[in-house]
């Protein structure tokens, strides 16, 4: 099964481009991002600059209408993800235990969702998905 860590800094929300976290805290989480690898269990890693060096895109009555560089409300902003491969949601969480992330952060654990989740009128929906999705990691 895979898993989507989902980091959520509080304060990130707030904060300005190109802020970044200390060097110590960087080389703790490297360590913790090398013992995923060493257990060949991530499948992908990326960090986030803050909300308010992005955009927001907003469908309110059907049409979309851009925000750029949100100051966002809520203190769950998303910093960034690892997705990992483990064979439960229990072993996902004993993972995400063993990060060493600051008092002011929290991961959410997400499973993500496969093609065999969904009945089969979905399936049918998403055919080529896997194909799409085979391209996309391959960068075409």
């Amino acid at each position: 099964m895979r898993f989507m860590m989902l980091m959520i800094p509080k304060g990130y929300e707030t904060a300005q481009p190109g802020e970044a976290p200390s060097a110590e805290a960087v080389a703790a989480m490297m360590r913790y991002n090398a013992e995923l690898q060493e257990a060949g269990i991530l499948r992908g890693l990326e960090g986030l600059h803050p909300p308010s060096a992005g955009a927001r895109v907003t469908f309110a009555g059907g049409r979309p209408e851009v925000i750029d560089g949100p100051k966002i409300a809520s203190s769950e902003t998303l910093g960034g993800y690892w997705m990992i491969e483990v064979p439960s949601k229990d072993e996902a969480i004993a993972w995400a235990k063993r990060c060493p992330a600051g008092e002011n952060e929290i991961i959410e654990i997400r499973q993500v969702q496969e093609m065999d989740d969904f009945p089969a009128d979905v399936q049918e929906a998403a055919a080529g998905f896997a194909e799409m999705q085979a391209a996309a990691q391959a960068g075409r």
